[in-house]
């Protein structure tokens, strides 16, 4: 099948592509092998650097610090996810005293940067009276900015539904909030899924800011030992270990978007229930009013 988006490439075309790929291999190899051997020469394969990841309790410490992030991590997501919902409730509510002033929290969050978000926290609130741990502060920070970007992203996909959705849930006697409920958020989730579960990937991220107001996160952790002049200051192998270990979660979660994503390609199959007019029900309006004891096309109120 022949794209609608740009010609077919044709013979040369296919070799400059070919040819580009190539170059663009080779130059990353190049730089992946002058960073090993830039590395090497430094000294920082030496045994003495190493030596520090041979002691269990530097792993117990590693662990520790992998926890702490875990942790922030799993209450900031839900918490993420609870305020997104709310504020995407409230941006598309039908009474502008409410939808305005959720509107411009929404902007506000997402603009301030979530490194100041916890700066400000945990070193400005203890100014007027209020001490916060490091671990509220983080997790507080990410909370506020990821649910405003999750609240967004639910809010699109809502609004990208086609209007008869809200139109048949109407007809069929549900109030504002039934259609919302049972509709419109229901397929919104599912066809913004992959990017909710990426803006979850993003905050595991930003856990690290956490180390710049002394949370024992796993960075923390990381930059604690490779500070330890006894071992040679062993700072680039424990970036190594450390950044593995992010590259492995965020590389986790990323599969789970990966399968969601799958998942959400395929095209669901419905319960089935006879509607009333030999027809199977193709969409959650009709299978609502299957539920309600309505026909596909039936507009009275159960």
């Amino acid at each position: 099948m022949s794209s609608v988006l740009y010609d077919v490439p044709g013979p040369r075309a296919r070799l400059r592509n070919r040819i580009l790929g190539v170059v663009t291999i080779l130059v990353v190899v190049a730089l992946i092998a002058l960073t090993i051997w830039r590395l090497y020469a430094t000294g920082q394969f030496t045994a003495q650097k190493w030596s520090i990841f041979g002691y269990t309790t530097i792993w117990v410490r590693i662990l520790e610090g992998l926890w702490h992030t875990l942790s922030a991590f799993i209450v900031a997501g839900v918490g993420a996810l609870i305020l997104g919902f709310i504020l995407a409730v409230g941006r598309l509510s039908d009474h502008a005293w409410v939808r305005v002033p959720v509107g411009w929290i929404v902007e506000i969050l997402r603009a301030i940067p979530v490194l100041i978000f916890m700066m400000l926290m945990y070193y400005g609130l203890p100014t007027v009276g209020i001490k916060v741990t490091p671990y509220v502060a983080v997790v507080v920070a990410l909370i506020a900015y990821n649910g405003s970007v999750l609240a967004e992203a639910i809010r699109a996909g809502v609004e990208s539904l086609p209007r008869g959705q809200k139109e048949a849930g109407y007809a069929i006697g549900l109030r504002k909030n039934g259609v919302l409920r049972l509709i419109l958020l229901p397929q919104a989730v599912r066809a913004m899924m992959p990017v909710i579960i990426s803006q979850l990937v993003v905050a595991l991220k930003d856990t690290a800011l956490g180390f710049i107001i002394t949370y024992p996160e796993l960075l923390y952790v990381i930059k604690l030992l490779g500070t330890q002049i006894q071992y040679g200051s062993p700072l680039v192998p424990a970036a190594i270990v450390g950044g593995s270990i992010y590259v492995a979660l965020c590389l986790l979660l990323s599969y789970v978007a990966y399968r969601v994503e799958r998942r959400t390609r395929r095209s669901p199959k419905a319960p089935r229930l006879d509607p009333g007019d030999g027809a199977d029900p193709t969409t959650a309006t009709e299978r609502i009013a299957v539920r309600r004891g309505l026909g596909k096309f039936d507009g009275r109120q159960a």
